[in-house]
């Protein structure tokens, strides 16, 4: 159903499906409802929102997530009646995209997450068979003979006792290192550099390097359970998947880069088709930033956006983004000091002209987790004391390397911001963006007053100044 209404508080919001390889799927009778959104526009909205979910890989755990999001929106009936003032004649449509996005246990964990149900995103991967998980990883990472043969040589060396012995001692079986790196080439993962597109912003890959970040993490923080757990197989079985969960979060990532500037930078285009052209307004959360950012850039090639959108995006709100710090950065403070992949969205004339406003919570173990696992082959690396680190994402972080920028703090729900157009905002949301168990911790709870007050804010810095 692509149109869903929530009858508290009775609004009603447009969910537009894409397959992994960035299709968008068809209606049920065979049309798409890009044409049916475009046609809409036509006959006169005036601002469009769109979001993107991550993490979620089914549609009813997207589904949820959108419910919640939109709804809170639209309670901020302050902020609706602020907008009609300063836009005679608003007419908002909101847009939902959904796309296969979740890098590792299955959709019946992710939907529970979301209700407060299981709280362990590995458990169900304790449980599965080594063809199911092969199945499973196959899908998110590659589906050739070759790539299934890797994971399957992965997977059985759990009931090798000497295998499982080494990975003990932290050793990896030559045959078990060698699919690895075999799931590597297949997978198209070869690390880039932080200045490579989503998913290749990577040093290096070392998958025994990887097994030990994973295993310092298992401890978990004061009252959080690890990223590994159980005993005697399940232990190993636990510390094989670590290097393929972590090449799947990669591919997520840059699945989510694809999807956004091909589809939806497509769906933007025609949005933006009409003789009175609407306002976008964007929403990422989590890979769903790199979704949004892809999608108002398009595609970039050498460093250029080859395919710009006909009029630029009036703002951006990146929530709890799985994207790296250094995305929109001049230079990379680390050698070779290139520019960010997504830097050419900021230099003239700007993919976004409105303000870009970034989310940042210490709370979310997602994003300050697990994106910087595995790149910190060489350690860490760190310029000094009060610097940034090479790899980490805008969640934990925020935008770092792009200036104009500002740092503020999340206000009341009927507070006023200063955003000013063409200047990006990293906003410590701490203060509500904290409740959550698992690894992934206070990742997914966004659904609060003051991120969508700010949201609203920054879609009224665009609108007021008649972008």
């Amino acid at each position: 159903m692509p149109k869903r209404h929530l009858d508290d508080p009775g609004v009603d919001y447009y969910l537009t499906l894409f397959d992994r390889h960035g299709n968008e799927r068809p209606e049920t009778d065979g049309t798409l409802l890009s044409a049916e959104l475009a046609d809409l526009v036509a006959d006169g909205v005036t601002d469009v929102f769109v979001a993107s979910h991550g993490w979620m890989g089914d549609v009813p755990a997207a589904i949820r997530q959108y419910d919640r999001w939109v709804a809170a929106m639209a309670r901020q009936t302050a902020d609706l009646a602020a907008a009609r003032s300063a836009a005679p004649g608003f007419s908002p449509l909101t847009v939902a995209v959904h796309w296969p996005s979740l890098p590792w246990g299955d959709e019946r964990a992710a939907s529970a997450l979301l209700d407060g149900g299981e709280d362990d995103e590995f458990a169900a991967e304790r449980e599965m068979s080594p063809p199911e998980l092969v199945d499973l990883y196959a899908e998110r990472l590659s589906g050739t003979d070759a790539a299934r043969a890797a994971l399957a040589t992965i997977l059985a060396a759990e009931d090798d006792r000497g295998g499982a012995a080494a990975l003990e001692r932290g050793e990896v079986p030559a045959e078990v290192e060698a699919a690895y790196r075999r799931l590597v080439t297949e997978a198209g993962l070869e690390p880039r550099g932080a200045g490579a597109a989503p998913g290749l912003d990577q040093e290096a890959f070392d998958p025994a390097e990887t097994i030990d970040e994973w295993r310092g993490e298992s401890a978990g923080a004061p009252g959080q359970p690890g990223l590994l757990g159980g005993n005697g197989r399940a232990a190993v079985r636990n510390l094989l998947l670590a290097p393929v969960r972590q090449l799947s979060f990669w591919s997520m990532k840059r699945r989510a880069c694809h999807v956004g500037e091909t589809e939806v930078h497509r769906l933007l285009a025609a949005l933006q088709q009409g003789a009175r052209s609407p306002r976008l307004h964007l929403m990422g959360h989590s890979f769903g930033c790199i979704v949004v950012t892809a999608a108002a850039a398009g595609p970039i090639r050498d460093e250029t956006i080859v395919d710009p959108l006909p009029h630029p995006v009036s703002s951006m709100i990146l929530v709890q983004g799985a994207m790296s710090l250094w995305s929109f950065a001049a230079a990379i403070p680390y050698p070779p000091s290139a520019p960010g992949y997504f830097r050419p969205a900021l230099a003239a004339p700007a993919a976004v002209d409105g303000p870009i406003v970034v989310t940042r919570s210490q709370y979310d173990r997602a994003v300050g987790t697990f994106y910087p696992l595995g790149s910190r082959i060489s350690g860490e690396r760190l310029l000094g004391d009060d610097d940034f680190p090479e790899f980490g994402g805008i969640g934990t972080f925020g935008v770092r390397g792009a200036a104009p920028s500002e740092e503020q703090e999340l206000l009341a729900d009927d507070a006023s911001y200063r955003l000013d157009p063409g200047c990006v905002y990293n906003v410590d949301a701490s203060a509500v963006i904290r409740e959550g168990g698992g690894p992934s911790g206070a990742h997914n709870d966004i659904a609060h007053p003051r991120v969508a007050h700010l949201f609203w804010e920054a879609a009224l810095s665009g609108i007021r100044a008649g972008k």
